[in-house]
Formats: structure tokens, C-alpha cells, sequence
């Protein structure tokens, strides 16, 4: 085995906002990786350049930079933090002999911490601790060290993993310290960092020989093609080199047009690809992500990343709506399974089914997992009708077995009595609570992923929108008794036409609307919440019969603020025989059959 001692490869690991893309950003500033007057050196959230990835505030797609300091070459990963997107992180690792668990001094480590953590040390890859946000005013820094401790002593896989060496950071300002500080107004940088990575972050060991190498990502642009990235596992790569596409049992001759590295942000052309450095490769056409591309003296395949199955599951088709083709471009079956097949071949965790009636169904790891690519699909013009995602089951020994996730909940104190109601109504069982504030307090469940679809709508219902939910897959048990329905019926449109202020007034009381003045509206679409168990049947189109005496008929009705959804409470809300509408400008709910007439002959089968 060589050392490549001029190469570090990391990955970053951190729960949602805890100021893992700014420490990057941070990073890449002070290794002088942007020249002065480079609009970058002001720029914020560098990292994270996919508009779903700045507006939800959470890493979904693994990236990758590199930095310079000290004339050795840092290679940083950026790690999603969310376990809906395992099957980015468990490929992430693949490429790292490192990595920067970064942890707020006040949430201290969090479930996604956790899962990622588990899957580093699973791998065995050397952690340094980064405990961010020390100057806030309720950090709890000797708590989120014991918490951390406990973590490492219930993951760690071998003894020397429970000695982790802890950096102090407060990232927005750039300081770091491997003490903790008396103060921390006095001068600071992320000198401390860098060193911390140089000292304990092992050099790449690789192997002597041919060039081999594990397709771990891909990329596409319109004047490359597609960029085949992955690091090497021993040897050297060269443009205009004839390599082995090495698929399974199958092999195919492949010939490399470029090589890329790393330098920053971007991806510059190299006359080599060394062993241990993480490179992209064009030229490769039919290169596939766990795919090997080898020497053509070497026929072998590496071994493949394993990925965990998908626990979700929901059916996706073309919009079947009277408004269809409307407001998208994108419209046809074959349009949709075109882009899908696309997905598929970047996105290793998602799955994918052509059911016997048709329909597609596509699988993946979690709600958020799923509603991130309807969005993406909702972006590029599609419209579509989803149905209700359903909890995927698997036959163990015979028996039925369903997923069982450990949800971790932050509130208010006031609130605790109405989230364990809530929870406990969908058989979920508390493990733990543990003050984390003055004011506010973690519960720990455990329940089935059954239990947790709709539970984070109703959960930001009962809270105000302050509770912080996060759950990560546990185990498989037996599938347990059925739930009892936790949602009312619904409001139906008996017309199609627009909403009027006179027809949305008399069915406001009834129970929260979806629908403003002016919307289009049809029959069989759903347009708010019914108080009551049943579906109720409304024309909210109806005008006010206007006489000779007063013609201003819909002056002074005072209207309640519409209830608008995202599209994970659409998911959340829907039952078995409704439908999701996605259309490029709007998210409608609505039941399969729109007829009032065959609904209820379907009732009485």
C-alpha cells in the first residue's frame, strides 16, 4: 500500500442548520480559494447552489470541492444531513478516509447526526468533532460534549473511535479554537480546522497497480456530456486512455475524453488522475453509479455500495384533471417515465415500478425524499396526479414486517401534553424526554412509519409551526394493528367554475378553506377541511342573489385567510381514494372519481 501524503479526502457531517454550508463557504474563503475581488468572497451558502437546497435550508445532493493549505490538497465532501437522502451519504463516505462532525452547542447532536455518524464509523473513518454556534446565549457546551461522548460509546465499531479530537467554532464569523475560549470576541480563524485535518485525517492509502476506480456519482452538462466521479483506488488516468466499463458480469470498452479534479468550486481540466484523489471522467457514456472503470488489463469489479431499501412508496401519473394542460408543458405518460428513468440513474436510493394496470410507482426513503423530486418535476413544467404514499412492507421468515422509525421532537414546554396525545393516538411510544432549554423540551418516540405520514402537519398545527421534527429508520417489526382514521372528511366542489366571496362565506364555518376568491375550481376537487367525520358537498361557486334594492352583493362579507398547504402537507393530508394535482403554479386536491353520482355508487359496493 502507498500513501498519497499530499491528499486528504473529508466528509462533512451535520443535523439541519447547524452551520455545516457556511463552515464550508468558511473554508473555502480562508485557504484563499477565490481571489479577493471574486464575487464568491462575499457570497453566502456557496455550497448549496440547487434553488430546493436554499429554500428548504438542507443539503440534498452530495458535492464535492477542494482547498489548498499548505500545499496539501483537501478534498471536502458536503454531506446531505437528512436520512432521506441515505443513498447520497452512504456513497458520500465511500470517497472519505475522514470526516467533520459539526454539532450546535445548544441542540447538541441530533437524530440525523446520529445517522450519518453511524454509517461513518460503520466505515471506519477517522471523526473530528466541531462543536459550532458556541456564543449563543443558551449554549450548553459540556452537555453537547457528555451527549456526544454517549454517542460515540453507542456507535463506535472499534476502541480507537471513542478518541475524538473536538474543535470550538462559531463558523458565521470564521473563529475556531481547539480549546475552548476564554472569550469569544478575541482574534480567531479556522487555522485550528485545517490543522485538526492535516494531524488526524489519514492520507489516502491506495492501492499499487492498473487504474481502477468506483463510479460513485454522476453529472451531466450540455458541453461535456456526462461526467463519470468517483475516486481512485490505485493507479493513474489519462485523457485519450481505452479503460473497462466494468457493469456487473458485463464489460464494455470505454475511452476517456478528460480527466477533472477539483480546485474550489470548479472542475478544471488535468493531464492526470491520480490514486486517492476524487476525479470526474468524461467519454464514458454508459457508465453507471456503482459501476467500475478499470485498466483494460483488469476485469474484476470493485465491491458495490450497499444501499438501504426504500420505505415509501407512491403512485405517479399524468394529471387526469379538467384542467389539464393548463398551466404545464410537460403532460404525456411517456414524458413522465422518460424523466423517472433520468432520476433513476443518479438518484441509487429511489426505486421504481411499472404496476400491472399501468400506473408508476416510485419508491423511496422518506416523505421528504420523495416530495424533493415531485418538486423538481413541478419545476420543469410536468404536471402530474400522486396518490397517497404508502409504507412499503416486507416478508421476514414469512411473517409481515413493517419499518419502525425513532422520531425525535423539539417544542415549547407548552405543548408537550398535546404532541404525546397526538403521537400516543398513532401508537407511538415515548423512550425519552430531556429538557434541552428553560422553555423547551425533546421527546423521543418510537413508531412505525405508518404512525409518522400526516404526523408532521398535525404536529405544526398543534405547535404554532415551532415544532423541529426529524425521525431516522430503526428496524423492521411485525406490522401491528390498523390506525384509526386521524382526519376528517373533507369539503368537495359540486361545480366547476370560480370560487365567489358570497360561496366561500357560507361554508366557512364549517372548517378551514383552501380556496380564495377567484379560484378555479371543479367538481370532485377538494376546497377545505369538513368539521365532521363524512365528506361534505358544497358549491362554493355560488353567487349572492342580487335585488333592485342593493346590487353590492358581496360588499362587507368578512372572509377567514385561506389554508394553504405545501406540497408535503398535500401528501400528508391525502386518504386512499383522493388525488394530488401538481401543476407547475398550483398543488389541488381532489377525489379519483370526480362524479358526485359514481362516488357514491363506489360507496355502496
Amino acid at each position: 500500500m502507498e500513501i498519497q501524503k499530499n491528499l486528504r479526502n473529508i466528509a462533512i457531517i451535520a443535523h439541519v442548520d447547524h452551520g455545516k454550508t457556511t463552515l464550508v463557504d468558511g473554508l473555502l474563503k480562508q485557504s484563499k480559494t477565490f481571489r479577493e475581488n471574486e464575487a464568491l468572497m462575499t457570497a453566502e451558502l456557496i455550497m448549496d447552489s440547487n434553488d430546493q437546497e436554499r429554500e428548504r435550508g438542507i443539503t440534498i445532493i452530495a458535492k464535492n470541492t477542494a482547498v489548498t493549505y499548505k500545499d496539501i490538497k483537501i478534498n471536502i465532501i458536503d454531506t446531505p444531513g437528512h436520512a432521506d437522502f441515505g443513498g447520497e451519504v452512504e456513497r458520500t463516505l465511500n470517497m472519505a478516509d475522514g470526516c467533520l462532525l459539526l454539532v450546535d452547542a445548544q441542540e447538541g447532536p441530533m437524530p440525523q447526526t446520529k445517522f450519518v455518524l453511524k454509517k461513518a464509523m460503520e466505515q471506519g473513518i477517522k471523526v473530528i468533532v466541531i462543536i459550532n454556534k458556541i456564543d449563543k446565549k443558551d449554549a450548553r457546551i459540556d452537555h453537547t460534549v457528555n451527549k456526544l461522548s454517549d454517542l460515540f460509546l453507542e456507535l463506535a465499531t472499534t476502541e480507537e473511535q471513542l478518541d475524538f479530537p473536538i474543535i470550538y467554532a462559531i463558523g458565521r464569523d470564521g473563529k475556531s479554537w481547539d480549546k475552548l475560549p476564554e472569550s469569544t470576541s478575541e482574534d480567531a480563524d479556522f487555522t485550528p480546522v485545517f490543522e485538526a485535518i492535516i494531524h488526524h485525517i489519514p492520507a489516502p492509502k491506495v492501492k499499487e497497480g492498473a487504474f481502477q476506480m468506483l463510479v460513485t456519482t454522476l453529472d451531466w452538462d450540455s458541453y461535456k456530456g456526462k461526467y463519470s466521479i468517483g475516486r481512485v483506488i490505485s493507479g493513474k488516468v489519462k485523457p485519450g486512455m481505452t479503460l473497462n466499463l466494468v457493469k456487473g458480469e458485463k464489460i464494455e470498452k470505454a475511452t476517456v475524453d478528460k480527466v477533472f479534479i477539483s480546485q474550489g468550486l470548479k472542475r478544471v481540466e488535468s493531464e492526470e488522475g491520480i490514486a486517492g484523489d476524487i476525479i470526474a471522467l468524461t467519454g464514458i457514456k454508459n457508465s453507471g453509479i456503482g459501476d467500475t472503470i478499470s485498466d483494460v488489463s483488469l476485469t474484476e469489479a470493485l465491491p458495490s455500495i450497499k444501499i438501504e431499501e426504500p420505505t415509501l412508496s407512491i403512485s405517479v401519473g399524468p394529471n387526469t384533471s379538467p384542467f389539464m394542460g393548463k398551466e404545464g408543458k410537460q403532460l404525456t405518460s411517456r414524458q413522465i417515465l422518460e424523466r423517472i428513468e433520468k432520476e433513476l440513474q443518479t438518484n441509487v436510493a429511489m426505486k421504481f415500478n411499472i404496476m400491472e394496470d399501468g400506473s408508476y410507482v416510485i419508491s423511496g426513503r422518506g416523505e421528504l425524499h420523495i416530495s424533493v423530486f415531485l418538486e423538481t418535476l413541478r419545476r420543469e413544467g410536468f404536471e402530474l396526479s400522486v396518490g397517497k404514499p404508502k409504507v412499503i412492507t416486507k416478508k421476514i421468515d414469512g411473517v409481515e414486517m413493517e419499518p419502525v422509525e425513532e422520531l425525535t421532537i423539539d417544542i415549547e414546554n407548552e405543548y408537550v401534553g398535546a404532541v404525546k396525545s397526538e403521537v400516543g393516538r398513532r401508537k407511538g411510544m415515548l423512550i425519552f424526554q430531556d429538557e434541552t432549554t428553560a422553555s423547551s423540551t425533546r421527546l423521543i418516540f418510537e413508531i412505525t412509519t405508518r404512525g409518522i405520514l400526516g404526523l408532521r402537519g398535525a404536529l405544526m398545527t398543534l405547535t404554532k409551526g415551532t415544532a423541529i421534527v426529524s425521525s431516522i429508520f430503526l428496524r423492521y417489526e411485525p406490522v401491528g394493528a390498523a390506525l384509526q382514521k386521524l382526519r376528517k372528511g373533507v369539503l368537495i366542489a359540486t361545480a366547476q367554475g370560480k370560487a365567489s366571496t358570497y360561496g366561500i362565506h357560507l361554508i366557512q364555518d364549517k372548517g378551514p378553506i383552501f380556496v380564495v376568491p377567484a379560484d378555479e375550481v371543479y367538481e370532485g376537487m377538494i376546497i377545505g377541511i369538513n368539521g365532521r367525520e363524512e365528506d361534505l358537498e358544497v358549491n362554493v361557486c355560488k353567487e349572492k342573489a342580487l335585488s333592485n334594492v342593493r346590487s353590492a352583493g358581496e360588499e362587507g362579507l368578512l372572509l377567514t385567510p385561506a389554508t394553504i398547504f405545501s406540497l408535503e402537507q398535500c401528501l400528508d393530508f391525502l386518504e386512499d381514494d383522493e388525488l394530488l394535482e401538481i401543476t407547475p403554479t398550483k398543488l389541488r386536491l381532489r377525489k379519483k372519481t370526480l362524479n358526485s353520482q359514481q362516488r357514491a355508487r363506489e360507496r355502496k359496493r
